[in-house]
């Protein structure tokens, strides 16, 4: 094997690991990127207080009557304008309903007990922001869930998402960058010196 080869192959690993290192770069730049939540009014905390983001989602259900039987599960979702929201009454806790309180989504189902009972609600872009909705009967007992829709809504860095993932300031990741683009530009001309510069490329 000549002393381009090697070269070569010293080159092409050096750069490959470079590249991977900027990758990494990006990769956690997008995971902390997602550690993101709605900022939900206060009213919206319910007795269950539990998550979705349904994004890209066709439709989501939620539980009506869930933990105790006076809690929506989940509690807060974040859609897009078009999801079909759809309440599922599970028969517990006495009779629930659906209404919206606060926000710009308008919606109220009837009060009802029945296992199984469904009420729909399709977003749309009328619907962009945060509202807060809760069950009639039973809104003095903490009986409360919120719906967010689309993306221009108010956020709050959550500091969950991947366990493993590192946070990257924004500075710090302009300044990996620089540096991924600074050590490709000097490999790139190591290599063109060792190819067509050094020893090997002028015996003949």
């Amino acid at each position: 094997m000549s002393t381009d080869d090697v070269s070569r192959r010293m080159f092409m690993r050096t750069a490959g690991g470079a590249a991977a290192a900027g990758a990494a770069v990006g990769a956690s730049g997008t995971a902390a990127a997602q550690e993101e939540e709605p900022d939900w009014p206060s009213a919206v905390e319910g007795n269950v207080n539990s998550y979705q983001d349904a994004r890209g989602q066709d439709e989501v259900t939620v539980a009506v009557g869930a933990g105790d039987g006076l809690a929506f599960d989940p509690t807060k979702i974040w859609v897009d304008p078009g999801t079909t929201i759809i309440w599922e009454w599970t028969g517990s806790g006495g009779d629930h309903n659906v209404s919206a309180v606060d926000g710009p989504a308008s919606f109220e189902s009837e009060i009802v007990g029945e296992e199984g009972h469904t009420f729909e609600y399709e977003t749309s872009e009328e619907d962009a922001g945060i509202t807060h909705y809760q069950c009639d009967p039973h809104q003095q007992v903490g009986m409360h869930g919120g719906i967010a829709v689309g993306s221009d809504i108010p956020t709050v860095d959550t500091g969950g998402g991947d366990s493993n993932a590192v946070f990257i300031p924004d500075a710090a990741k302009a300044l990996g960058v620089a540096t991924f683009i600074a050590m490709v530009a000097t490999l790139g001309l190591a290599f063109f010196f060792i190819s067509y510069g050094g020893d090997g490329g002028a015996a003949q």
